[in-house]
């Protein structure tokens, strides 16, 4: 027997889709799912993953993943896997570790690729998160060379919670990443202290002059904006030409945000969540001088993973956002009108498990990860019956 779901978030009414079928196929086991406005086939590339993280495409079909604990995979389109040497050391404790990966958008000429991770100390009791910067050889051995650090977060911590973060390539040479408020909620409001802000820079690393605090008068010359907690995912939305992200709240108080330069987001001031003992956070959810999210989820979600679709094959889903998510282990599909979401539909709900990223890859087609050990890699692909 079927069943639907129905949730109401913020008012809005949210369905669970619904399971049909499972065969095997060539690649891994295949899923049929019907959702409010495709059918589509789940397919499994790559399982045995350890705590994957972040997903990448590279030119040529293939895929790098990174793992929590300090690998980086290329994945062929057949599911095979190699791991890549030359990877830097990353602080693998708590939430941290290799985190997000990115391509940059001139790889064929200059072969460099993005990593976000923890990094330690000196003495290795306290960690921050970095982005560098490296080319990726694909020969017989693939391998990281010219390895470099080109964004540090300051004051470094024992704290393993709250990382970020995920990286955004701007289509005008400048890039954002999302950095935690590493488990003190104070800081997220400083703007002279990295935790719990997007930064913005460009791709090698230096300060745009348009920067909203770039004369490091009124805050950091990297920050763009503030007040965020945990933001675990981000996108860039062409609609609005702009960065859109995800935070995790505390308990509730998940926001989908949309940072402007300069803007203070509100953590902890504002949130529409409260303490896990119950207790409620900061002065409500309103405040003058700061921004209220464009969406948030309560109960919490636990959000990781946010990609805008813009592809051919789900024309359907054009210009929605797809969120993926831990706690419930879903995939939140949201409708967007005037830059609000109007509705959200629930999909794939702990069939799959935790869902840590969620990109629009190669095809058109969507493409998760998911979390834990065996992680998998796996694409949705439309299926017509």
């Amino acid at each position: 027997m079927h069943k639907r779901i129905f949730f109401l978030i913020c008012g809005i009414p949210i369905t669970g889709a619904i399971f049909l079928l499972g065969v095997n196929s060539a690649l891994s086991e295949t899923k049929f799912f019907k959702t409010e406005k495709h059918n589509v086939i789940v397919e499994v590339i790559a399982s045995n993953l350890n705590h994957p993280w972040g997903l990448a495409f590279l030119p040529d079909g293939s895929f790098l993943v990174t793992e929590r604990g300090g690998t980086l995979n290329l994945i062929s389109p057949k599911g095979k896997l190699k791991k890549i040497a030359g990877v830097p050391k990353v602080w693998a404790k708590g939430q941290g570790g290799l985190l997000d990966v990115a391509v940059d958008t001139a790889f064929t000429q200059n072969s460099t690729i993005y990593l976000t991770y923890s990094q330690s100390s000196d003495d290795r009791k306290k960690a921050g998160t970095v982005l560098a910067r490296a080319e990726l050889s694909l020969l017989a051995k693939a391998s990281l060379r010219n390895v470099k650090v080109i964004f540090s977060q300051s004051n470094k911590t024992g704290s393993g919670v709250h990382f970020g973060s995920r990286i955004v390539l701007a289509p005008d040479n400048k890039l954002f990443i999302t950095v935690g408020d590493r488990g003190d909620r104070r800081r997220a409001q400083d703007p002279f202290d990295h935790a719990g802000s997007s930064i913005r820079i460009y791709r090698d690393g230096s300060v745009p002059s348009d920067n909203p605090f770039a004369d490091g008068k009124k805050g950091l010359p990297e920050i763009w904006s503030i007040g965020h907690r945990n933001p675990q995912g981000a996108t860039w939305n062409p609609v609005t030409n702009s960065l859109w992200t995800i935070a995790h709240g505390a308990k509730g108080g998940d926001e989908v945000n949309h940072p402007e330069a300069g803007k203070n987001y509100g953590w902890p001031v504002i949130s529409y969540g409260r303490n896990y003992s119950g207790s409620k956070i900061g002065e409500g959810t309103h405040k003058p001088g700061m921004e209220p999210p464009v969406y948030f989820w309560d109960p919490s979600i636990a959000p990781s993973g946010f990609a805008f679709y813009n592809g051919n094959a789900f024309p359907n889903w054009k210009g929605n956002l797809f969120v993926g998510a831990l706690k419930y282990q879903l995939l939140a599909r949201l409708e967007l009108t005037n830059g609000k979401v109007t509705k959200e539909e629930r999909i794939f709900t702990g069939v799959f498990g935790r869902i840590r990223d969620v990109r629009q890859g190669p095809g058109g087609f969507l493409y998760l990860l998911t979390d834990e050990y065996p992680g998998r890699l796996i694409r949705v692909k439309p299926w017509s019956q």
